[in-house]
């Protein structure tokens, strides 16, 4: 059964608007009022901006809220290099052209949580805080091992006869059974694209096996800065803990139970609630409206 919240979520209408960073056309979604400080949302590798579809408008009450995808993911265009310094700044630039006033708030999952922690580090004094769910960090320079990763990434995407047979091998990676089955099939619909002989994916299979943020380049940033894990997520509790301490951060990394890496697929509400949590700590008048 699909919840009313849910629905609600999804029926909200979205602006879409385009900007162009550093040569790349980037594509995002917005709901609520432009002129109004807000939050950004930012995507996980491979993810696009829609997977906030569910989760961003129930921010949008009196707020401007902005899921962009990332160059090289969803609509947006594809780079001849990706990095996160360049995603950060489509991140930047994304707000200010939705009309987001003030210094945002960035909430990032997985890899768009790395990003979020590098405008941070770059940005900080023109963000409102970071919040960082689920993100696992490169602990060394590159390995034999991490190269022959990136080769295999490099390789054809999967083409698909039709658009019903893409759609129906949507699953996201990597997969512990506790995805809503009704927010899978949403992101199913969003995530694929016709190509010469078929279907495929939206993302650019080159955009793995970038240079991604090591523990020693974590600093206190000039924002505040908040880390969520997944109980079952990708990055092990004492890492998370010492990005907490490297990063300054003030608060304790909250854990987020019973659910996978992907939070707002197994656990969207109490992800909601989580993050209220952190902006009530904060001071920021941010809270996820919900309807039963």
């Amino acid at each position: 059964m699909v919840p009313s919240w849910f629905r609600d979520a999804l029926a909200r209408p979205a602006d879409t608007g385009e900007i162009t960073v550093g040569g790349v056309p980037i594509r995002y979604r917005a709901w609520g009022p432009a002129g109004r400080p807000g939050v950004v949302f930012v995507h996980g590798g491979a993810a696009h901006g829609r997977w906030w579809d569910h989760l961003a408008p129930l921010y949008a009450d009196g707020h401007r809220v902005v899921a962009p995808d990332l160059a090289g993911h969803g609509d947006s265009g594809h780079a001849r290099r990706y990095s996160h310094d360049s995603w950060a700044e489509q991140v930047l630039a994304a707000a200010d052209d939705a009309g987001v006033a003030g210094p945002p708030v960035l909430v990032g999952h997985s890899m768009g949580g790395l990003v979020c922690l590098r405008a941070a580090l770059s940005y900080g004094p023109r963000l409102g805080g970071v919040v960082c769910v689920d993100s696992i960090l490169r602990e060394e320079d590159d390995t034999p091992e991490h190269v022959h990763r990136r080769q295999r990434a490099l390789r054809r995407p999967r083409l698909y006869p039709s658009r019903e047979e893409a759609v129906a091998r949507f699953h996201p990676i990597p997969e512990v059974g506790r995805a809503h089955r009704f927010i899978v099939e949403h992101l199913a619909e969003t995530s694929v694209r016709a190509v010469e002989g078929g279907w495929t994916w939206k993302f650019d299979p080159l955009l793995f096996g970038q240079a991604s943020l090591t523990m020693a380049e974590l600093a206190p940033p000039g924002c505040p800065v908040a880390l969520l894990r997944a109980e079952d997520g990708l990055p092990p509790p004492g890492m998370t803990e010492t990005m907490r301490r490297r990063l300054n951060a003030s608060l304790p990394v909250v854990e987020i139970a019973g659910s996978g890496h992907h939070v707002m697929l197994d656990q969207p509400l109490t992800l909601v609630a989580a993050l209220d949590g952190v902006f009530a700590a904060w001071g920021l008048p941010l809270k996820g409206r919900l309807t039963t």
